[in-house]
């Protein structure tokens, strides 16, 4: 399949961002390959899944995730901010995630941290994921550096790659110095020569977040390899769908002028 889908914190333009509706929707689609969430750690260090350090936006609660344990968190309203019919969804924790997702999908997990917060957070983040035997289907993302290469200094085998929402001329060299294969960039920083440097390096890139089916057309049309990471895989299948009617349809014409020839 072409510019496979990566469901960003899950169907997040159907259902509340990384909630277990939004991972269920995503898994339910056959052709969504990728989901990509965020985990930040509780009070009593336990992975949990929400991307915004505070809990103000997404849910019930007030003050930041780190104060909260996970039970806590757990009894929180994480659904009705989207939705009144999500009433009641909560905060995850990765291991609900990893439970639900093995052997289904591939998983982006973005590690939350300034580099500061979350000290233990890789450690704690990799022990979940091998304790599902999950290591071949997921790469860790961050933000920050130094995480990245804790990450890398605590397991040689598992992928890590890097976030950012630009470029500069030292990020191959950066990438090769972890050991990193994959790159999470914002969409507006790509380009084709830069994607044929990166597939030159043997990168494998995705875009976020490509929610605009223009857009989406415009990543397809640069590599059919690039990762599209949307809230929309339906507006991501319908222009898949239609590139590749579109394709399709050039192939049959220029044959049909062959034959006439």
């Amino acid at each position: 399949m072409r510019n496979p889908c990566v469901a960003h914190r899950g169907w997040s333009g159907r259902a509340p961002e990384n909630t277990m509706a939004a991972f269920r929707m995503a898994l339910e689609a056959p052709d969504v390959k990728w989901i990509e969430l965020d985990v930040q750690l509780s009070k009593d260090g336990v992975p949990v899944v929400i991307h915004d350090y505070n809990l103000r936006r997404t849910t019930n609660g007030r003050g930041e995730v780190r104060d909260w344990t996970a039970a806590e968190l757990a009894s929180l309203d994480a659904g009705s901010w989207f939705s009144p019919k999500f009433k009641g969804e909560s905060i995850p924790t990765l291991d609900e995630v990893l439970r639900e997702a093995k052997g289904r999908c591939k998983l982006n997990i973005e590690l939350k941290t300034d580099g500061i917060r979350y000290p233990d957070i890789e450690a704690k983040t990799l022990e979940r994921v091998y304790a599902h035997q999950m290591e071949e289907d997921v790469v860790f993302t961050s933000f920050d550096f130094n995480t990245l290469r804790r990450m890398r200094k605590l397991s040689d085998n598992v992928r890590i790659g890097l976030i950012l929402d630009g470029w500069r001329n030292t990020l191959l060299q950066e990438l090769r110095e972890m050991k990193s294969d994959f790159l999470s960039i914002g969409y507006s920083k790509l380009n084709k020569a830069r994607i044929e440097q990166l597939n030159k390096a043997g990168i494998q890139t995705m875009a976020w977040t490509v929610n605009e089916k223009r857009a989406i057309r415009k990543m397809i049309e640069l590599d059919p390899n690039l990762l599209i990471c949307t809230n929309y895989p339906d507006r991501w299948r319908e222009v898949t769908a239609s590139m590749g009617k579109s394709v399709t349809g050039r192939i049959k014409a220029s044959a049909f002028r062959w034959f006439k020839l």
